[in-house]
């Protein structure tokens, strides 16, 4: 298959970045069936040893699943049309061998991979000459640590300002700049900066020590273990900036741009995160600050919004809405719930 239909490029968007099966935006029935796509198919999506890095088994299971009841009512002639050998064999592997319950499998580590393309790109054509500019995260999807952190899974406000840093004003913002991450959970946004966005430097914190870990993992998967390009530490909001690495660090690499997503979801922290944000415009003060959230809860993105105002900060809102998941050709997250994206200035 030399052109690729846009159909199957999309499907493998989904897949990799493990949407859930029951709304995959499958190809037609007449296209299943040929041989050609079916080929296809199993080579993106199922083989192994061209794809180290897939989907889990009990995920990769249930789309196979899927697939192969969907060839099946889209035959009419057994004797011209039929499954492949290589779609049955690997789905009788998985059933031989077994997956993991439910359960366990909620608690591993799973490969998430994000195709990072504007939405208004539009689906390639050429993908064997052209492969999507992807982002590849070790998450463990369903975990909260002890410590409540959410960080070890990518949220729908990252993926939002993903969105809107690919756009061509996000671009504009972060290119050849020096950017701090707050809450960086899984370093998705971080590395994105640093290797799709052109980011001049990035320096990547999170509050819990165990997140920072992990992130360190994914930037290993995405060729940044040993960037100058990036700089990774734990920082807990609330304290003085003054004479600590962050002193050290803005003086190194002074901070263009603070990002955020999903740190204002917790009323309890917002004093400390202000604070934080106060101590960042007290060394920079011309700094832009970007904060995305899923508006959960009205009160508390207004208490967000009241404590910035309190410190004389600028709250702005970026005018950049989500698509509807249906019409969403990269980045898939659901946007049933606002998110907002703001900018904060000084006063």
């Amino acid at each position: 298959m030399s052109d690729v239909d846009p159909q199957l490029i999309l499907l493998r968007r989904q897949y990799l970045q493990l949407f859930e099966p029951d709304f995959l935006a499958w190809p037609p029935p007449k296209h299943l069936k040929d041989t050609d796509v079916q080929k296809w198919l199993y080579k993106n999506l199922f083989d192994q040893s061209r794809n180290p890095t897939l989907p889990p088994d009990r995920y990769q299971m249930r789309v196979l699943k899927q697939l192969v009841n969907k060839i099946e009512k889209a035959i009419e002639d057994p004797d011209q049309d039929e499954i492949s050998d290589e779609i049955m064999t690997c789905l009788t592997s998985f059933m031989s061998r077994g997956v993991s319950s439910e359960y366990d499998a909620a608690l591993e580590k799973a490969y998430v991979t994000f195709t990072c393309i504007p939405e208004a790109s539009n689906l390639s054509a050429g993908y064997e000459d052209a492969p999507d500019p992807t982002i590849t995260l070790l998450e463990r999807r369903h975990l909260i640590s002890g410590s409540r952190t959410t960080g070890f899974r990518t949220w729908e406000a990252s993926l939002h300002l993903a969105a809107y840093l690919l756009s061509r004003d996000g671009a504009r913002l972060v290119g050849d700049k020096n950017i701090l991450e707050l809450g960086a959970g899984t370093g998705f946004l971080s590395i994105l900066l640093a290797r799709h966005l052109k980011a001049k430097h990035v320096t990547s914190t999170d509050g819990d020590e165990g997140v920072i870990k992990s992130l360190r993992e994914n930037l290993a998967l995405n060729d940044l273990e040993d960037s100058e390009q990036v700089r990774t530490e734990v920082l807990r909001w609330g304290h003085h900036l003054t004479s600590t690495w962050v002193d050290d660090d803005c003086t190194t690499h002074p901070y263009d741009v603070v990002i955020g997503a999903d740190i204002t979801y917790d009323k309890i922290a917002i004093s400390a995160l202000v604070s934080t944000l106060q101590g960042l415009f007290d060394m920079r003060p011309e700094l832009t600050i970007i904060i995305a959230g899923v508006v959960r809860n009205a009160d508390t993105f207004q208490t967000f919004r009241d404590e910035c105002a309190s410190h004389q900060f600028t709250v702005e809102d970026v005018n950049f809405d989500p698509k509807p998941i249906r019409q969403q050709k990269a980045l898939f997250y659901a946007a049933a719930v606002p998110i907002k994206i703001v900018s904060i200035t000084r006063s």
